[in-house]
């Protein structure tokens, strides 16, 4: 799998390296303990170190590898990390939900149920890399609605390790064929439905039956 292109639009060379590297590292096409150089993935990219520094800076920023002298060690994701991830997702979109419970969010709404039948859509023609495209977006678009500066900045620390685990656990999920993905699609209807309740209570048992099945679904589908 190469990471999609389409997703690199105004990305810099840096940051498209980190993405491609990133997704090698959490596929475990690139295996824990390996030394990363500066100068083989500079020669595989066909660039100059600089980029190749800033991308090593982002993946460690993640946890992602180790810098250190003789390079960047790979750290990768283990179960607890992808545990601890899919906790911190939670965390901020239980908050970023419940919060929605205030005020009239119909054109948020309008625009999830769209996400939807897009990634239907997405089923239908079997193209896992708009349907991953189009699920990340639908959780972004409610912690946006949000309008939470701290959260917002929390959120963004981990977004890309969520769009790369994302795609890979989809590309998995599409395996198992339509009528799963398709459940997979409406079962992202409940946080519309729970979004349109209004009620906090009910927002957070949503998010949180949500939450239970798509992490042990996610746990299943990474290496």
């Amino acid at each position: 799998m190469q990471y999609p292109p389409a997703w690199l639009q105004g990305a810099s060379l840096g940051e498209s390296i980190a993405c491609e590297l990133r997704l090698q590292i959490i596929n475990e096409k690139i295996k824990p303990g390996e030394i990363l150089s500066e100068n083989r993935i500079a020669a595989e990219f066909g660039t100059s170190r600089s980029p190749v520094r800033e991308a090593l800076k982002s993946l460690s920023g993640e946890g992602l590898i180790r810098l250190e002298r003789m390079g960047a060690v790979v750290i990768g994701l283990n179960l607890k990390d992808v545990e601890e991830l899919y906790d911190v997702r939670y965390l901020i979109e239980s908050f970023a939900q419940q919060k929605l419970a205030e005020g009239n969010h119909e054109r948020l709404i309008l625009n999830l149920e769209q996400i939807i039948d897009k990634m239907k859509l997405a089923v239908k023609y079997n193209d896992f890399v708009d349907f991953a495209q189009h699920d990340f977006s639908f959780h972004e678009a409610i912690i946006s609605e949000a309008n939470h500066t701290r959260i917002l900045h929390l959120w963004n620390s981990i977004r890309h390790i969520v769009m790369t685990v994302i795609l890979i656990t989809t590309e998995k999920g599409f395996e198992s064929g339509e009528e799963r993905m398709n459940w997979v699609a409406e079962k992202h209807r409940t946080v519309v439905e729970g979004l349109r309740s209004g009620n906090a209570e009910t927002i957070r048992k949503v998010v949180q039956e949500y939450f239970a099945d798509s992490g042990e679904t996610l746990i299943r589908s990474l290496p």
